[in-house]
């Protein structure tokens, strides 16, 4: 009896000094990463608006939806029961992107993408993920179940607007969306390449390489596990075992990698990784300078022809 009563008071000791703790924090974290818990959070402005190569990339990108507000219209799907919102940009042609942006990013942060495929004659569509700028929402599932909103996306493009082939293209997150939207068994046909920028391997990997590079100095075991949980059971995403290097030799469309070598979230390992696993058509493009997600902003003209190339080989 004596042995029971010890080791009950020694989980009891354990769940009280170390595992709600870490829950707790945990669960913290996991908030403020994933779950938009008011209004403001992750609304239509400059995420990051005192890093000024960011401010650049917003500037420009705003800039650019002036120059073509003409040919703008706002447009809208209803998924899962959430209405989201997108912005189309109509050039005339009988192709378009869907430009897929990732956390905390609204559409504002996708015009600045958006000038390669103007200028290769495609139609751009920008839009608000679920939790972010003025779609509905108020919690990201990192591309686990948003790739049924782009799927809905698609079909407006193509039902409604008259697209007859679509491109996707995604940033971080936004590229595990898009490559999650294209191996997916209901992806429309004409849903037939994919442009990906920084992709992961897994969420995970991409989490614990940013507590590495920007908290140094904080222990990562084990509010890191904490946080895997908390998206686990909350955003209903398993980010520790499957993403896209689980996912991509399931792709049977041509897919184009850029990737930098400077990329210390979303490694250039493993970007090796994923395109040696890749069985489809495929192509890889390194950048020698840029950090995460801004590869364009320091190659700007060898990023823009990289992508125009790609779309022009798919002609």
């Amino acid at each position: 009896m004596l042995w029971l009563y010890i080791t009950l008071a020694v989980i009891g000791i354990f769940l009280f000094f170390f595992l709600f703790p870490t829950l707790i924090m945990s669960g913290v974290l996991y908030t403020i990463l994933l779950v938009r818990n008011k209004k403001e959070k992750w609304g239509r402005e400059c995420s990051i608006p005192d890093d000024e190569e960011y401010r650049r990339m917003f500037d420009t990108g705003m800039a650019w939806e002036k120059r073509y507000y003409d040919k703008k219209r706002e447009v809208s799907i209803t998924s899962d029961g959430l209405k989201l919102c997108g912005e189309y940009f109509d050039f005339g042609g009988r192709r378009a992107v869907i430009i897929i942006a990732g956390r905390m990013e609204s559409l504002l942060y996708s015009y600045y993408f958006a000038e390669p495929f103007r200028e290769a004659g495609l139609n751009v569509l920008v839009i608000d993920n679920r939790a972010h700028g003025n779609s509905e929402g108020k919690v990201s599932s990192l591309g686990y179940k948003e790739y049924r909103d782009v799927i809905r996306w698609c079909r407006l493009l193509h039902d409604e607007l008259g697209n007859e082939r679509i491109t996707l293209h995604g940033i971080c997150i936004g590229a595990s969306t898009a490559l999650f939207t294209e191996t997916s068994p209901d992806c429309p046909e004409y849903v037939d390449s994919i442009i990906v920028e920084g992709m992961y391997v897994n969420f995970y990997e991409s989490f614990k390489n940013h507590m590495i590079v920007d908290r140094p100095e904080k222990p990562r075991f084990p509010i890191m596990q904490g946080v895997m949980i908390h998206i686990r059971f909350f955003s209903g995403a398993n980010v520790v075992t499957d993403g896209p290097l689980k996912r991509i030799d399931r792709l049977k469309r041509p897919i184009l990698f850029l990737h930098s070598r400077e990329d210390k979230y979303s490694t250039p390992d493993k970007a090796v990784l994923l395109f040696d696993k890749c069985r489809s058509e495929k192509k890889l493009v390194w950048f020698d300078k840029g950090a995460h997600s801004r590869i364009r902003i320091n190659n700007t003209e060898a990023y823009d022809n990289a992508i125009k190339r790609y779309l022009d080989g798919l002609n």
